[in-house]
Order: structure tokens, then C-alpha cells, then sequence
């Protein structure tokens, strides 16, 4: 039981943001939220690594909290932006109808879309 629960930790902590982040939200006092695929994981990171993950370019600012992933990103549609073909609500998240033609063409720039 305690091999498990090590390996289960070692996988949280190693992960890495750019290869296994569906989107991330940042709360207050530089604390992130970031979703993958199988977790949620909150942890705090300087305002210098949150500003190299936004300026990468990979990241797509979605709202005043929220970065999509466009590595990530499957489908764009009736508001709502999905990670994964079984479109379960864990793999999702929605973004204005408004907002949505800037992010497809923000994300068109990185991959082509299935929309």
C-alpha cells in the first residue's frame, strides 16, 4: 500500500506542465490549479515560472484565470473547448461563445482544429 501511494506522489510531482497539462488556473498568492487527463493538482510556482508558461506561447489565455494547453486542445465548439474524444465534463471547460472565434484563431496558429 505505501509502494502505491509513493508512486501516486512521484507522479504528481514530476509532471510536467507543457507535455501533461490540459489547461491551468491561477488563484491567489501564485497558487496554480493545473488539469490533466486523471488529476486535478494545486501547487504553488513563482510569478517568474507562471509568466515563462504564458510566454511560451503555448498557452492560451481563455479568461482572466484560465490557459488552455493548444497542444492539448481536440475541438472547439458551442462554447466549450474539450481535451478528449470521450468529451466527459473532466475534459473540458467552457469559454464564452464571444470569446470563442479569437481563441480558434489563436489556435489555428499552433495546430489545425476539428470544429
Amino acid at each position: 500500500m505505501n509502494e502505491i501511494a509513493e508512486e501516486t506522489r512521484s507522479t504528481y510531482e514530476n509532471f510536467e506542465v507543457e507535455k501533461d497539462i490540459y489547461y491551468f488556473k491561477v488563484g491567489r498568492l501564485g497558487l496554480v490549479s493545473f488539469h490533466g487527463r486523471n488529476y486535478n493538482i494545486k501547487k504553488s510556482i513563482t510569478a517568474e515560472q507562471l509568466n515563462n508558461y504564458i510566454s511560451s506561447g503555448q498557452f492560451i489565455k481563455v479568461s482572466s484565470n484560465c490557459y488552455v494547453n493548444a497542444r492539448k486542445v481536440l475541438s472547439v465548439t458551442g462554447g466549450l473547448i474539450c481535451f478528449d474524444r470521450s468529451y466527459s465534463e473532466a475534459n473540458q471547460i467552457h469559454v464564452p461563445k464571444w470569446r470563442q472565434n479569437g481563441i480558434k484563431s489563436q489556435l489555428s496558429a499552433h495546430k489545425p482544429l476539428a470544429m
